[in-house]
Parts: structure tokens; C-alpha cells; sequence
């Protein structure tokens, strides 16, 4: 069995289009979609692409989904920036009622047996928690009672945006990266597993994409920028302030 691994595509519809041309190119069995589908500029179209996948697709969600679900449900956005608040109204007004009920009905976890791997946990953020952070440099040490206890030969990630492959107390974590809003080098980020792990990088048409999300009137134009992602470097330095202590 191969299976394609895809997170944090955050609206960016060209990016997963180019990523699904490419699993449909390789002869994917299995698609597994890490959670942050949204939010996003394009969130309606991109949940609509992934739904008329003709390969098996499951479904995992993470903190942006929990995020618009529970500003659905008229709850408090504690999680989230106040300056993001007005980016999770207008995502939520534009997915449609069967949309949200589809992200209410994606579990936190999914296992997947593939050969050469064994036991796959896909988790969005950790496998206890959907917005936890870590990175390729978190000390082992404070990772060892999130992923040391995990029930699973290789767990696979994301939530942060880049891509890794490390061993915690024996268990190996991958992050897959982010098909939609990565850091670093600009481009489309997945996984690709099945005998072997696989972290790929899809190139598409960046001028294309940064013009279709101009016109989407996505709120936070300037921060959505698909031509120059934040470094790495900068970025690390930024979660590694409040990784998991």
C-alpha cells in the first residue's frame, strides 16, 4: 500500500491541485488529509476537491477545524489570535452546512497498517493534542511522554508547516509539511509512504496561485503570501519559544 499524506493546506487550492496531479501520477492507494483543510483563502473549493477524489480518502482534523467549529457553535475563540478572529468568520461564512458538518464528523487520529512502516498514527499537532507544537530540534527528552507511550511504529504530523523525519524513544515522527502554507522554500509539501518515507516537494504556478487568492477576498491577503514563505530558521526560533515543555 502507498499512501499520500497531506496537511495544512489551508485554502490554497492551486497548491493541492498540483499535489492530487501528482498522487493520481504516482498510483496512490490511500489518502490521508492531516487536518488544517481550513482555514484558508479557497476553504469551500479546496473541501470540494478533496471529496471528489476517486482514490479512498480519510480524514483527520486539526486545530483550524476544531477552531471554525467552535466558533460555529457560538464559542469563545481562546485559541486563537484576536487578529485572526475576523479570517475564522469569514472562512466559516463561506464553507456551506454540509461542509461543517463534514468537519465535525473527522476524528483526531487514524491508523493505517503499510508495509515496510507497520503501524501508522496520522495525527494533526501530537497524538493527545491538535495544537501542540514541536520541531525537528525539540529535545528529546520533553517529547519522550507524547510520542515514547505512542502505540505505533511511525507517527506522521504536521501543524507547524515544515517538513522532518526524527526518532523520539524509539518511535519514528515524521511532519509531512504543509501542502498550502509552508516556510521556507516556496512550493506544495506532502508525504508520500509506502515501503519507504518520502518527503516531497510539488512545484506549481506561484503568480497563478498568489492571483486566484487575490481575488478569493480572503481576509489576510498579505500574510497569505505563496511566493515568499517565512524561513525556517525564523520560524523554528518562534515555536521552539513555546514548544512542548
Amino acid at each position: 500500500m502507498r499512501v499520500a499524506a497531506l496537511y495544512d493546506i489551508h485554502g490554497n487550492l492551486p497548491a493541492l491541485l498540483a499535489v492530487l496531479d501528482e498522487i493520481r501520477d504516482e498510483g496512490v492507494d490511500l489518502v490521508v488529509v492531516g487536518g488544517d483543510v481550513v482555514p484558508g483563502p479557497l476553504p469551500r473549493e479546496s473541501i470540494e476537491a478533496l471529496m471528489e477524489l476517486a482514490v479512498p480518502t480519510r480524514f483527520i482534523h486539526g486545530n483550524g477545524e476544531t477552531d471554525i467549529l467552535a466558533l460555529e457553535a457560538g464559542e469563545e475563540l481562546t485559541r486563537v489570535p484576536a487578529r485572526f478572529h475576523e479570517v475564522m468568520r469569514w472562512v466559516a461564512e463561506e464553507l456551506r452546512p454540509e461542509q461543517m458538518a463534514e468537519l465535525a464528523s473527522w476524528p483526531a487520529t487514524v491508523e493505517v497498517e503499510i508495509a515496510g512502516l507497520g503501524d501508522v498514527l496520522f495525527c494533526h499537532a501530537t497524538p493527545r493534542d491538535d495544537n501542540e507544537l514541536f520541531t525537528r530540534i525539540t529535545p528529546e527528552d520533553r517529547l519522550l511522554p507524547v510520542f515514547g507511550v505512542a502505540d505505533a511504529d511511525l507517527v506522521v504530523c504536521g501543524h507547524t508547516h515544515m517538513q522532518f523525519d526524527r526518532s523520539v524513544g524509539g518511535v519514528r515522527v515524521i511532519n509531512a509539511g504543509s501542502v498550502g502554507m509552508p516556510f521556507g522554500d516556496p512550493g506544495a509539501y506532502w508525504a508520500l509512504l509506502g515501503p519507504e518515507v518520502e518527503l516531497r516537494r510539488t512545484s506549481y504556478d506561484l503568480a497563478a496561485a498568489a492571483e486566484r487568492i487575490a481575488r478569493s477576498g480572503y481576509p489576510e491577503i498579505a500574510a497569505f503570501d505563496v511566493r515568499s514563505p517565512a524561513p525556517e530558521a525564523g520560524m523554528i526560533e518562534v515555536f521552539e519559544a513555546a514548544a512542548l515543555r
